[in-house]
């Protein structure tokens, strides 16, 4: 495992018997969202690197079994990996069995670059609810957001707002927290409140819409980096804007 920086991407999707074999697809939204790149290796147990010449019938015969085991390409000095996993009822919003897929690739210019193709890429392909892809050191941040007064008590960094646990939201289609670079579905759009024309004119012009009604949301033009005054500034309007993410806000 590398120690550098990394963009993370997370999706939250339905359970992987609902998404109908999507994770081929989800696989080849990411790869076409960065030329060149095959995730074509698995990792052994002995943490080495292994080639799947039939990766595509290996990755239906695993998804069978209710699996989506971890892929990477082949170079070691520029990791980038893909896998899910299993998020039961009773831990996901609204008591919804949900599946988690979480790429992680290099920080550097070309990922930058493609960055907003890849999330939606991902997400798309996995029919997801919600999803981010965030450098992996503000994503550590956020995800201490996540605080309840019994089983995660403390307080969030730098005076973000505290995030309720996933079980404790009402339903899959409200996002469990921000990210850089946001995705969210037309259905996570429409229980969030966006687009509002009259109070969404900035991050309008950092977001674009998606082939299936949904939205990619740039919080800032550069990767989120919490400590730039001015991230955190648009970290913190984007949470007072949208209440309901995080099970921020009680349904009227």
């Amino acid at each position: 495992m590398t120690t550098r920086s990394t963009l993370d991407v997370i999706v939250y999707a339905p359970s992987l018997l609902a998404m109908g074999g999507r994770t081929l697809a989800v696989v080849h939204g990411m790869e076409r969202a960065l030329p060149g790149l095959r995730l074509e290796c698995r990792v052994t147990e002995e943490r080495r690197l292994a080639a799947l010449p039939q990766r595509d019938a290996w990755l239906a015969e695993a998804t069978a079994s209710g699996k989506f085991p971890l892929l990477c390409n082949a170079d070691e000095s520029y990791p980038v990996m893909i896998s899910g996993v299993k998020r039961s009822a009773s831990a996901s919003p609204g008591g919804q069995p949900l599946f988690q897929i979480h790429a992680e690739l290099p920080l550097d210019a070309a990922v930058i670059a493609a960055a907003a193709d890849v999330l939606e890429g991902v997400a798309e392909a996995a029919n997801a609810f919600w999803g981010h892809a965030t450098p992996s050191g503000a994503g550590v941040e956020i995800a201490r957001q996540t605080r309840d007064s019994v089983h995660k008590p403390g307080i969030p960094p730098r005076g973000l707002p505290a995030l309720k646990l996933p079980e404790k939201i009402r339903s899959p289609e409200i996002p469990q927290r921000l990210g850089w670079l946001n995705y969210w579905s037309a259905a996570a759009a429409h229980a969030i409140g966006f687009p509002d024309p009259s109070r969404d004119t900035d991050l309008l012009s950092r977001a674009r819409r998606t082939a299936t009604g949904g939205w990619v949301a740039r919080l800032t033009d550069t990767p989120l980096e919490l400590d730039n005054p001015s991230h955190l500034d648009a970290l913190m309007r984007a949470y007072e804007r949208f209440p309901e993410i995080g099970g921020r806000m009680t349904p009227r």
